[in-house]
């Protein structure tokens, strides 16, 4: 189930990083300069992880079930 989780978590990241990406980088006085640019990756992929911990999109019983049918044919 964890590694479902994980891989859920990855794939709203995946799915978040286009968005923070096309975000304004003004230089003005209320933005975050180069500091936000470097740790950006860093927000979004905890972004990410409370999504998930918090119902997610609903991949990971999917997943986890997927996961459980592939052990079971070996």
């Amino acid at each position: 189930m964890k590694s479902a989780q994980s891989f859920e978590s990855m794939a709203i990241n995946q799915m978040l990083q286009p968005m923070f990406a096309t975000a304004e980088e003004s230089d003005s006085m209320f933005s975050g300069g180069a500091g936000e640019k470097q740790f950006r990756p860093m927000l979004v992929e905890q972004i990410a992880k409370q999504m998930e911990n918090n119902g997610g999109i609903g991949l990971t019983d999917a997943i986890d079930r997927q996961m459980l049918a592939m052990q079971e044919q070996k």
